[in-house]
């Protein structure tokens, strides 16, 4: 019986795993372009507004049609179009060496990693998650982390088409009780929301520097929406801890300068991450080692 379980449930998750290849090309693309969408749009609406004349070189480039379907993706160095097979996710990668298959230009690691880590994530989901709605609303959530992440990597940028969709749909499937009961939901969201945007604003007043962005508002809002208010600790804590880990790291092996700003938002993705796997069993350990449990 025991053998039999553990086969399906490895069978589930080899499917989840593919299911995440495939997710993780797409959201290659929507790490690099939904910037770039974004900041067309809002200069489309800048030119607009003030009745100006785009700068020359931009006009065709702000009418150009741009989204996460077209252009059809290219190579940026030949500019030539990427055939379907040679668009696989890792297996293309891996057959073409690394390199565009006209021109030889090396292709960037981080499309096969975007990729491979999004299958490996959405595979945990599925084996600790099972075959339920808990590991179907995982797998979501898990992908909108992955896109969050890149593009806070990128562009210190969280963009509210992401983050928000994220937090309604928390308390969407919270109505039903898919992971909390929706009164719990309703209360992570705002106090996840208001936690970051008290310590903003104390920051703020005490060195006059923006300690983080809006964005990082959002999503701790998103993942109190998804989990529930007593998530939240575990959640900021986590992050926290490894955000100043991380951040001390580079500084001391890049020799990155310490203003410069560092993306939070992918510590509160990868903390809440794991809170939505492991934040009961962690917050247990936690209450039985210190003797409050």
């Amino acid at each position: 019986m025991l053998d039999t379980i553990v086969s399906q449930q490895a069978l589930l998750s080899g499917s989840a795993l593919v299911l995440g290849l495939l997710i993780g090309s797409f959201l290659n693309v929507v790490i690099y372009r939904l910037p770039i969408m974004m900041e067309r749009e809002y200069k489309r609406d800048f030119y607009s507004y003030f009745e100006l004349e785009p700068k020359p070189g931009e006009k065709e480039e702000l009418e150009e049609s741009f989204s996460l379907i077209l252009p059809h993706s290219h190579c940026p160095n030949c500019d030539k179009e990427i055939k379907p097979w040679h668009n696989v996710p890792l297996v293309s990668y891996l057959a073409l060496g690394g390199k565009c298959s006209n021109c030889g230009a090396s292709i960037s690691r981080r499309y096969p990693l975007v990729e491979l880590a999004t299958g490996i994530l959405t595979a945990i989901v599925v084996w600790q998650l099972g075959f339920t709605w808990q590991a179907a609303a995982g797998c979501v959530f898990t992908w909108a982390l992955v896109a969050l992440t890149g593009i806070d990597f990128d562009r210190q940028l969280l963009p509210d088409s992401i983050t928000l969709p994220l937090l309604w749909t928390g308390l969407l499937i919270n109505y039903w009780g898919v992971f909390v009961p929706l009164q719990d939901a309703v209360i992570g969201a705002i106090a996840g929301y208001l936690a970051l945007w008290s310590v903003y604003h104390v920051f703020k007043l005490v060195t006059g520097k923006e300690g983080m962005g809006a964005g990082d508002f959002k999503i701790l809002a998103a993942i109190g929406a998804w989990f529930g208010w007593q998530m939240l600790p575990l959640v900021i804590l986590l992050s926290a801890a490894v955000g100043a880990v991380a951040g001390l790291a580079w500084s001391a092996i890049a020799g990155r300068d310490r203003n410069l700003p560092i993306a939070f938002g992918p510590y509160l993705a990868g903390a809440g991450w794991i809170a939505m796997l492991w934040g009961e069993e962690i917050m247990g350990w936690y209450l039985g080692y210190s003797g409050l449990g």
